[in-house]
């Protein structure tokens, strides 16, 4: 299974944690990444979301790149490999479902 964006364009944070709740998603906390930060190649062992709120992120998988800005979700079903990269900084939005 793949990544999946969705450009929904939300980016308040107490609508996507409600949005996130009515689907069935625990765990859910904001996350902010200082520019240069960078995540290696890794896994989750549950499906997890990621919704942008401000500034941008590149993620890489294995058919490539994809670049979040705000509003953007981000669906990585578990065992998805995966990388993160943040030049400017970015605040996001957590999540996780088994």
């Amino acid at each position: 299974m793949s990544l999946k964006v969705v450009k929904t364009g939300l980016t308040d944070i107490n609508q996507i944690r409600e949005i996130l709740k009515k689907e069935g998603y625990v765990d859910i906390y904001t996350w902010c990444d200082s520019p240069g930060t960078f995540y290696n190649w890794h896994t989750h062992s549950y499906d997890e979301v990621r919704w942008v709120y401000e500034g941008s992120i590149v993620i890489g998988h294995e058919d490539g790149e994809v670049e979040l800005k705000p509003g953007d979700r981000m669906e990585v079903p578990a065992g998805t490999k995966h990388w993160a990269k943040t030049e400017e900084g970015v605040c996001y939005i957590c999540a996780s479902r088994l």
